[in-house]
């Protein structure tokens, strides 16, 4: 998909302090061999001000507009919206208890004791698990990568999180069997929370999560490179990927000749499972610039956004006071959260320019998006290293673009 870039000074930019950002990225971080190759995106309105693509997609292959990135964690808002289209059809509704559509989880308990060679001892939640804390990750659940926990460790043990792991099915008997870390709703932990969501977007649609995605989704939106497994006809343009190491700094992880996701996954994880172009992700954040429509197509109603957009931590307040997290795909400090994003609601406290009200997510592999509606801007960022904690160049292109803003 070809796209087009408009003069950003028609756009409200400086230019020349766009054009600061593309150096900054190269000379920090690959001429240094930090990170393979970055591709970046800067959005006004409904048009493209900067587009930039720097490194190789593969060792002598300079990157390309239509690459195929792995997008991880960016699948959590997509799959959130999904979830509410439901709730706009009265299928679901933010307060249902989970145990209405996964009755096998009735009866989870909260973590006391045990772990490991000892069989967990609980108590019973003190309310249910409901829906919107899976959309806000107030859940109970967690992430095994976290190592933190015994109920860290128990989701290693059995592989929850493997691209290979157990198909949804499995993955909800085996959470029936392991408790929860805390009382759904009294605090924030970034979870396999969103995988849970599609598990129940399969089970009230009769039909695979990645089916309704392309229904809801990805078609009428016309992202026609979203994908949780990658056509065969699309392989070579998928780049490498690769995992830091302290002293080489890039290991090889997933080559793009190679790449997992050519191949059909047992697990479909709405939570972290798909990949995506920047042509396609900015038609997503469009969508959500434009109150939930593009080009005529009504994804999502306008209030139902709006309510998405808000902070729903409970009793208010930033990730400081609610997370238990030891990563996530966002800073603490001025962030609040929302049903399937994160959104700042203290920009002064975040430590970096923007504005209240613009939000965002991100993915391990270092890729990222915002979307700002009070500047009516949008920024994609693209690469593929993991984890996405290993470089604050998130945070720099972030504050290098609002210089720029006239």
């Amino acid at each position: 998909m070809s796209m087009t870039v408009i003069d950003p000074a028609n756009l409200g930019f400086n230019p020349a302090l766009l054009e600061r950002i593309p150096v900054h990225i190269r000379t920090k971080y690959l001429d240094s061999g930090c990170l393979p190759h970055a591709a970046l995106l800067i959005g006004r309105g409904q048009e493209i001000a900067y587009l930039s693509l720097q490194g190789d997609a593969r060792p002598g292959e300079p990157l390309a507009q239509d690459a195929i990135f792995r997008i991880a964690s960016m699948s959590k808002p997509i799959t959130s919206v999904v979830f509410m289209q439901l709730v706009e059809e009265g299928k679901l509704a933010l307060a249902d208890p989970v145990h209405r559509i996964i009755p096998e989880w009735k009866n989870l308990g909260v973590f006391v004791s045990g772990g490991g060679t000892q069989p967990f001892m609980t108590r019973p939640t003190s309310q249910p698990m409901r829906m919107i804390d899976l959309l806000r990750h107030t859940s109970g659940l967690t992430y095994g990568f976290q190592e933190r926990t015994p109920i860290d460790a128990a989701y290693r043990k059995q592989k929850l999180e493997a691209f290979a792991g157990p198909d949804l099915e499995e993955f909800i008997r085996i959470l029936a069997g392991i408790p929860l870390q805390f009382d759904p709703g009294t605090s924030w932990n970034y979870s396999i929370s969103t995988d849970i969501l599609g598990a129940i977007i399969q089970r009230v649609e009769n039909k695979p999560l990645d089916e309704v995605i392309a229904e809801r989704i990805t078609q009428p939106l016309g992202m026609v490179d979203t994908h949780f497994q990658i056509p065969a006809s699309k392989i070579a343009r998928v780049p490498d990927c690769y995992v830091f190491h302290p002293q080489d700094r890039m290991k090889p992880y997933d080559p793009g000749a190679t790449t997992a996701w050519g191949r059909k996954p047992s697990q479909l994880s709405g939570g972290g499972g798909m990949v995506s172009t920047l042509a396609d992700y900015h038609r997503f954040c469009r969508m959500l610039l434009d109150g939930g429509t593009l080009d005529g197509v009504r994804i999502l109603g306008r209030k139902t956004l709006d309510m998405m957009l808000a902070n729903h931590l409970p009793g208010g307040g930033d990730l400081t006071r609610h997370s238990t997290a030891l990563f996530s795909e966002a800073e603490n400090a001025g962030a609040g959260f929302g049903l399937g994003f994160a959104t700042t609601i203290d920009s002064a406290a975040t430590g970096v320019p923007g504005s209240n009200g613009d939000f965002y997510w991100g993915g391990m592999f270092s890729t990222a998006f915002f979307v700002d509606p009070a500047e009516d801007i949008i920024m994609i960022f693209m690469t593929q290293l993991m984890p996405s904690s290993t470089y604050p160049i998130r945070r720099e292109i972030k504050t290098m673009l609002y210089a720029a803003v006239e």
